[in-house]
């Protein structure tokens, strides 16, 4: 097939991350599309190792994609890794995932988000890379009372290391995009769930402690509201972006967009759409609103809508019964993360 940033075939995708939930779905996507798509991972314990070898296993391998093992935050590593691979685009979605994490851990996030977000920048200046997509998050609107969130809105009051984080990547991006003129997207993502997703999620996690018999955490009496969106949409937005670079006479060519499902659930509803799903009750343990959490996020879409002509439309019940039926399939494969 024909590049529509270039116009030549088969080029070659770096997917950072592949090994990690949205990563994985987008390189299989790439490599069905007829590129020719590398990964890389650093294979961290955050959460069980096991799921992102077998996500490389079952999802990966029969896409014909490989996914070498490499540390971004070594500045060495990455070089080599862009030397050997020379990207005609990146796909950054490798990052410590996490706002509660963030409270425990934050070297992690420094290095993971930061010092490694720098070195792919480099990487992407060096090589001339065509454009580089990069993973932002809904978290960078903060407490932001105004609904929906909207790109246009101020993100300077991030209320985790986290976000604080992910507002830094967009800032290091419209740099390098402003002094080197190198086309640069960043997406801020909206509460993705689906089938091998993370097992931090709450959906996930709700789902194994529910068919345990246990009791779910819910926070802030589930009045919580996000605004999910299924893998598959957050995909068909990663790959009709990538393809389609903010070229703008006089700017920067850096442009950033939501792509959430624009469409906010309260938490107690989502659980009660879980329960259906996977045919059990959840016994709810309240709990008080925790550091870091916001009220709500609602993506505003309108962006998204106007540039690429896409708006996610996966309806929370058809999202959560594939997820249910993944994870039923999963149960009887006896996999070590489900335990």
């Amino acid at each position: 097939m024909t590049d529509p940033v270039q116009g030549t075939d088969k080029q070659t995708v770096l997917v950072t991350g592949a090994a990690g939930f949205i990563g994985s779905a987008v390189a299989v996507r790439l490599a069905g599309m007829g590129y020719r798509v590398v990964g890389c991972d650093n294979f961290n314990d955050y959460y069980d190792p096991a799921l992102k070898h077998h996500r490389v296993e079952a999802l990966l391998g029969p896409a014909g994609v490989p996914c070498e093992t490499v540390e971004l935050s070594d500045g060495e590593q990455t070089a080599a890794l862009f030397e050997r691979v020379k990207p005609a685009l990146v796909v950054h979605l490798a990052a410590q995932a996490g706002v509660r994490y963030s409270l425990k851990n934050p070297a992690a996030y420094v290095q993971a988000n930061l010092v490694a977000f720098g070195h792919i920048l480099e990487g992407c200046r060096k090589f001339n890379t065509q454009h580089l997509l990069y993973a932002s998050s809904s978290s960078v609107y903060g407490a932001n009372a105004k609904t929906p969130f909207s790109e246009t809105d101020q993100t300077d009051a991030p209320v985790s290391l986290y976000a604080a984080t992910k507002k830094a990547n967009e800032l290091m991006a419209h740099t390098y995009s402003h002094l080197y003129g190198l086309p640069i997207t960043g997406l801020r993502f909206f509460t993705v769930y689906g089938p091998w997703g993370r097992p931090d999620m709450a959906y996930f996690s709700f789902a194994r402690k529910m068919l345990a018999g246990e009791s779910i955490p819910v926070f802030a009496e589930g009045k919580l509201y996000r605004d999910f969106t299924y893998i598959d949409d957050i995909v068909e937005g990663v790959v009709r972006l990538l393809f389609k670079p903010s070229i703008r006479e006089g700017q920067p060519p850096h442009s950033i967009f939501n792509i959430g499902n624009n469409n906010p659930v309260q938490v107690l509803d989502f659980i009660r759409t879980l329960e259906e799903a996977v045919g059990v009750k959840a016994a709810l343990d309240f709990q008080p609103m925790q550091p870091g959490d916001v009220p709500a996020t609602h993506a505003d879409t309108n962006k998204l809508q106007d540039w690429v002509g896409y708006k996610p439309t996966t309806s929370l019940a058809t999202g959560l019964g594939e997820f249910a039926r993944w994870y039923n399939q999963a149960t009887k494969a006896n996999v070590s993360y489900l335990k």
